[in-house]
């Protein structure tokens, strides 16, 4: 080989070593411009509020005076209160009950609408209307039904010959079941719209060689679709959870956390001591315990759900 044919073949694997190094340069430019935007909007609005949060948390401050360091003050405070216990036994008590009804709902709806029905594209809308329609339209109108004297569904209990029937909102015994309701309700068509997408991707070929060996429908069920939406599964309980935590709106308006204290939840004893009482230090230790509580119960679920794909 001569000294010029080598000379050429080095300026070719130069060459192409520099086409290389900018293909890959340009995929990850792609890339970043993909993925800087999201960052910077959750960095904006997500991780800077999360570190102010932080430091206002161990400071006595009510906006308008300069913060005043307490250190761990708000937090021995937090341990102390029994507003806190109250908040948090309501708001585990609204999961306890929020999660697996809608969880059960909306797998339920999504199996049933999953068959050739007709009309089923129209049923898909109206379950999953109520999860787009105004939230205070939502709770304003439930509060309606649930009314004691004259709400239809008291009415239709009357009829069935429940002679007192439940007080509902205005009951410390009901009130949260009729939160719970309410919210099931409203979230279960947009959880069974995620069961649908699963469902769709469950090879037909399975239920057919099911049938041919005699299984039923509950087998059919029970040991085909349960496996196959594990993952659906798994990231609907984690995102149920973290509303359920997060609640507050639909409880400030249909109870204001009453009657008492009776739907007191965590974000509207944040609201309260925040914005209401001006007690953003405070207000800030509650938040950061309710942030706390959530990323220890997702983590848990994480944990469980690699240990059951081994």
């Amino acid at each position: 080989m001569t000294t010029g044919t080598v000379s050429s073949a080095h300026r070719a694997d130069a060459a192409a070593s520099v086409a290389a190094r900018r293909r890959k340069r340009r995929g990850v430019l792609v890339g970043w411009s993909f993925v800087l935007p999201n960052f910077l909007g959750f960095a904006a609005f997500t991780l800077v509020p999360l570190l102010g949060a932080l430091l206002v948390s161990f400071t006595d401050w009510n906006s308008y005076s300069p913060p005043n360091w307490v250190g761990l003050a708000n937090f021995r405070r937090l341990w102390q209160d029994d507003n806190f216990h109250t908040a948090l036994a309501n708001t585990c008590w609204y999961a306890a009950g929020h999660i697996p009804l809608t969880l059960a709902a909306s797998l339920g709806l999504a199996v049933l609408l999953n068959q050739k029905l007709r009309g089923a594209g129209i049923l898909r809308t109206a379950f999953f209307f109520p999860y787009v329609t105004s939230l205070v339209a939502v709770a304003v109108v439930w509060n309606m039904l649930f009314s004691p004297d004259v709400g239809p569904i008291n009415q239709l209990l009357h009829g069935f010959g429940v002679a007192n029937p439940p007080r509902w909102t205005s009951s410390t015994d009901w009130a949260m079941p009729a939160l719970v309701i309410a919210s099931v309700w409203r979230d279960m068509g947009y959880y069974m719209v995620l069961y649908l997408a699963g469902l769709q991707a469950v090879p037909a070929e399975l239920y057919e060689a099911a049938r041919v060996d005699g299984a039923g429908p509950w087998q059919r069920f029970w040991h085909i679709t349960v496996p196959a939406l594990r993952p659906t599964t798994f990231f609907v309980v984690v995102m149920l959870t973290i509303s359920s935590f997060k609640v507050f709106d639909l409880v400030q308006i249909m109870t204001e956390g009453g009657p008492g204290r009776s739907t007191l939840v965590l974000s509207q004893l944040i609201f309260r001591e925040g914005i209401t009482r001006g007690r953003f230090g405070y207000a800030s230790a509650i938040s950061l315990a309710l942030f706390l509580i959530c990323m220890v119960i997702t983590a848990i679920q994480f944990q469980a759900q690699r240990r059951s794909e081994r």
